[in-house]
């Protein structure tokens, strides 16, 4: 079974770029991490300050883990999270 995220990110007004630039940051991160097994960041074609993140891993222990990492503490939870005006996220697991 895989575990999966679908998280909606919505900028502060201004806050776009910054955002865009955290992700930037994130993702390659995020994409060394064991367990993961995708790690997507989307822009929205029709709201600049919307974000979608799409990630995969082995489990759901593999995503608490992520949770613990530096790069998702300090770019996340410090950086990301003060500039958003709302966040979203939705837990699947596949139809294996």
């Amino acid at each position: 079974m895989t575990y999966v995220i679908v998280a909606r990110w919505r900028a502060r007004e201004g806050e776009r770029n910054n955002i865009e630039n955290i992700l930037r940051e994130l993702v390659p991160e995020c994409r060394k991490e064991p367990g993961v097994k995708q790690f997507i960041a989307h822009c929205s074609t029709e709201n600049p300050n919307e974000f979608l993140l799409y990630e995969q891993y082995d489990s759901e222990r593999a995503f608490l883990d992520h949770q613990q990492t530096p790069h998702f503490k300090s770019l996340v939870l410090g950086r990301a999270v003060p500039l958003l005006a709302d966040r979203e996220r939705l837990a699947f697991s596949t139809l294996d």
